[in-house]
């Protein structure tokens, strides 16, 4: 898979990628990442980028022709066909679902703004769509580009030692939370692992936290139950947990019914 990424500081979402799951994705050739500054496609001696916005107002607007020609050139670089993706706080909010989907594309095209944002007529002309990786403002799209980076680069075939690894992240491939997970010692002054980890019985274990699982998306992310396709055997799980919550706590969690 290739990304290019559309950024004043391509080389700052190059370093950010070239460390981890992605730089392991990098170097195993499952993915590419090349960097293109409309700096570098600026006319003048100043190479001017961004210019003050129309009906006033605080900070500085990107402008056209820069960008546009910044994805010209990305587009010619290779023949796949890729989707313009604008980094900003007014798109989609990224999740799960989202990520799975951009990870079948072949190429993506990561548009980065900086200061007030970008000129909106080259938003309508040029970007397929705005993601947006939550409800706050950075200085630059360029940390959002390398979550989404990240994130994607994470499902590509390959990229992970185990197979199952991707499946059983938070936000997995169910739209649940994750489970809790302990390692050793079994002893601790923080306490003990569950004793149900420790008896070998995979089938027990499994029924555990995949209970754990749905508790802990009732307790803190219940807006994802509501997407979430339970089976009957999940929603008799997840009572047996509310119940056992219930008794420990004396109430349920806020907003609960």
């Amino acid at each position: 898979m290739r990304f290019d990424v559309i950024s004043l500081f391509p080389e700052f979402v190059a370093q950010l990628a070239g460390h981890g799951v992605v730089g392991r994705a990098g170097e195993r050739g499952l993915l590419t990442l090349h960097g293109w500054n409309p700096r570098d496609f600026a006319e003048g001696n100043y190479r001017r980028v961004d210019d003050r916005p129309f009906g006033g107002g605080p900070g500085m607007v990107m402008m056209i022709d820069p960008l546009r020609a910044a994805l010209a050139a990305a587009r010619a670089a290779d023949p796949a066909p890729a989707r313009v993706i604008y980094l900003s706080p007014q798109g989609q909010r990224l999740d799960q679902r989202k990520v799975r989907e951009l990870a079948t594309r072949p190429r993506l095209i990561l548009l980065c703004g900086r200061y007030e944002g970008v000129d909106e007529r080259l938003i309508q002309a040029e970007v397929d769509e705005e993601l947006s990786i939550g409800d706050y403002v950075l200085s630059g799209g360029e940390l959002a580009a390398a979550v989404v980076i990240d994130a994607v680069a994470r499902l590509l075939d390959g990229t992970l030692g185990d197979a199952e690894s991707a499946g059983q992240d938070s936000f997995g491939e169910d739209g649940l939370l994750d489970c809790p997970h302990y390692t050793r010692p079994v002893e601790h002054a923080l306490g003990r692992v569950p004793e149900v980890l420790l008896s070998g019985d995979h089938a027990r274990i499994a029924r555990w936290r995949r209970q754990q699982a749905l508790g802990r998306t009732w307790l803190r992310r219940p807006d994802l139950l509501d997407e979430a396709s339970l089976s009957a055997q999940d929603r008799a799980l997840l009572e047996a947990f509310r119940a056992q919550w219930v008794q420990a706590t004396g109430e349920p969690p806020d907003g609960d019914a």
